[in-house]
């Protein structure tokens, strides 16, 4: 069964969200990245993942 022929067997709302998605996504790929942060501190961002950890020291921003 092809993946149309699957989508076809879902209910409206499905379809819908499922299209919603689909747009969401090619709109990500759009964007141009985040620029690159200067002279900041190593490791992941810290809105994003709550702390900053260096050398296994977590410390809130």
């Amino acid at each position: 069964m092809k993946l149309n022929e699957r989508r076809a067997e879902l209910s409206p709302a499905a379809q819908r969200a499922l299209a919603e998605a689909e747009a969401r996504r090619r709109e990500a790929a759009r964007r141009p990245a985040p620029p690159d942060e200067v002279g900041g501190r190593g490791g992941p961002d810290p809105a994003r993942y709550g702390d900053w950890e260096v050398n296994g020291i977590a410390s809130d921003f």
